[in-house]
């Protein structure tokens, strides 16, 4: 008699769907959206450490240690405060990653669970918004360091070529073509996304490394560059500026705490998963900053002034080969990064709000195009504005939406989803009210309102009011990321209790019906140590 369960759990934990032509029918569906086959999870722990090595060798994350610098840490403060950011984010990262690998499925289609079929769109333009964004800053930065090599090459005629909207029209030239390059990689799909980290991960760390040998040679070595005194001492006036700028450090990675299930759908299970990511965030994450902050106060000891975007420092060198070939590592860089971290994820978010009408490669474009109209060249014109304006506002609204998943995985779905009611249509134990979870949204805009309600800017040098949006919270905005979080997941766990009136979807309290193999297709009969749940 031929079995009736929709899907197969694996004796690694994996799951996936007995017939996945299923799904087909669903108007919410699509093939980039699918649960991945066993077969085709292929990815490895160094496939996840060579993403995070392509991920974290960035401007924006130099540009992170560099204008902790700007703002008056020494390098031993400034480097505490990435470190302690960077095992803080790993946390939920590791979380939300299991139900990628577990089914298959990337975060839209998880958020689903949770928010609803048709609510997953509100967390995943959410998150697809400030993707958008980051993908505009690293795009812009990228074009100025093509600039800059082009400018070495050529000459005076093409940087001090004539002006258009504040900027040489030859800046603005340099800006389009990276664009246009990036939007022809993610053209091609997810496979020359990893193609390219994977090979370009060992070389990205080049520009950094010759940036750094360059500045020990004029600075006189590592001595003056770690005697500098901070100008903000160990008192008050420091850890006043350590809990915005610790809370800008983890917003940094707030994205992917939340789209790392778009990467680990591939994985061949979760020990290499989390084994990657535990390799490969914290420890490129220290080095790139130990770079930046060496980098940085090295120029002050030669240049007299903190210069926290290395493109114009780099500008600054003698040596044209020394320039080219240091932002030629710095240009390889940012294209891996903004390709994995800012490109990926919200061409599945525009994907999944409609599956029918955008596929991968069309949400990519209209990422490119949103990062443009952002105006990304504002954003980081200020390290106040980049860490504690920009960091730590979004930061603190995406870290709800992290609570309200890791409420509803790790404790109310005990790590067990339904993959086809994932994809119902007006039916499913994931329908909820018309698509829609209430709970989840109450859930975050609670979180919402702890977290940022009291957003505020030194007088004259951001866009909130000194005194807070909403006065009363303004002490808990240093602490965004946090109070999101933990105010999102409580709130959630609070509605969600068993028994609450209006539930209007008895079905999610019944059992999944999962039917064990003894099989992984395409890698044979496991050993007991392959078991990984």
């Amino acid at each position: 008699m031929a079995s009736t369960t929709a899907q197969l759990r694996h004796p690694d934990g994996r799951v996936e769907l007995r017939d996945p032509s299923s799904l087909h029918g669903s108007r919410f569906f699509n093939d980039e959206l699918a649960p991945v086959p066993v077969e085709r999870r292929t990815w490895t722990t160094y496939n996840y450490f060579a993403l995070w090595n392509g991920m974290a060798f960035n401007l924006p994350s130099y540009l992170l240690a560099s204008g902790l610098i700007a703002i008056g840490m020494n390098w031993v403060q400034a480097f505490m405060t990435i470190a302690i950011g960077n095992v803080i984010v790993l946390l939920p990262m590791l979380l939300n990653s299991h139900a990628g690998t577990k089914y298959g499925i990337p975060f839209p289609v998880f958020a689903r669970a949770f928010f609803g079929v048709r609510g997953a769109n509100l967390a995943a333009l959410l998150r697809g918004l400030v993707a958008c964004g980051w993908f505009g800053i690293q795009t812009w930065v990228g074009g100025q360091a093509v600039f800059v090599i082009l400018g070495k090459l050529l000459g005076d005629s093409w940087t001090g070529a004539a002006e258009f909207y504040d900027q040489p029209w030859t800046l603005w030239l340099c800006f389009a073509a990276f664009w246009a390059l990036q939007m022809a990689i993610i053209w091609r799909g997810m496979e020359a996304i990893k193609r390219l980290e994977s090979w370009a991960a060992p070389l990205v760390t080049v520009g950094f490394v010759i940036l750094l040998i360059w500045i020990l040679v004029k600075a006189g070595g590592f001595g003056p560059i770690f005697s500098q005194e901070s100008r903000l001492g160990w008192g008050t006036e420091f850890w006043s500026v350590f809990a915005p700028s610790l809370t800008g450090m983890i917003a940094f990675w707030a994205t992917l705490s939340l789209n790392m299930p778009d990467f680990t759908r591939f994985g061949q299970g979760q020990r290499k998963q989390a084994w990657g990511q535990v390799l490969g965030l914290p420890t490129t994450m220290s080095f790139i900053a130990i770079m930046s902050i060496m980098i940085t106060s090295g120029g002050m000891v030669v240049y007299g002034e903190a210069i926290w975007d290395p493109v114009e420092l780099a500008g600054r060198f003698d040596s044209p080969v020394v320039v080219i070939t240091a932002l030629l590592g710095i240009v390889l860089a940012t294209i891996t990064t903004n390709l994995a971290a800012n490109t990926v994820s919200p061409s599945y978010d525009f994907s999944n709000a409609f599956p029918r009408r955008i596929s991968f490669r069309v949400g990519g474009l209209i990422t490119g195009v949103i990062g443009i109209v952002i105006q990304p060249w504002r954003l980081i014109s200020d390290p106040s504005i980049y860490i504690y304006a920009w960091l730590g506002f979004y930061g603190g609204v995406l870290a709800t939406i992290a609570g309200v998943l890791a409420a509803g995985y790790w404790v109310q779905a005990r790590r067990t989803l339904s993959l086809t009611d994932l994809f119902a249509d007006g039916t499913g134990r994931y329908w909820f009210t018309r698509g829609w979870n209430w709970r989840a949204l109450v859930a975050t805009i609670v979180g919402a309102v702890f977290a940022v309600g009291g957003a505020y800017s030194a007088p004259g040098e951001g866009p909130f009011p000194a005194d807070g949006l909403i006065p009363i919270l303004q002490p808990l905005y240093d602490y965004s990321w946090v109070v999101g979080l933990v105010a999102a997941f409580l709130a959630f766990l609070a509605l969600s209790l068993p028994g609450r009136s209006g539930s209007e979807n008895p079905k999610s309290h019944n059992p999944i019906p999962e039917e064990e193999t003894g099989e992984r297709s395409g890698e044979g009969r496991p050993g007991p140590a392959a078991v990984d749940r």
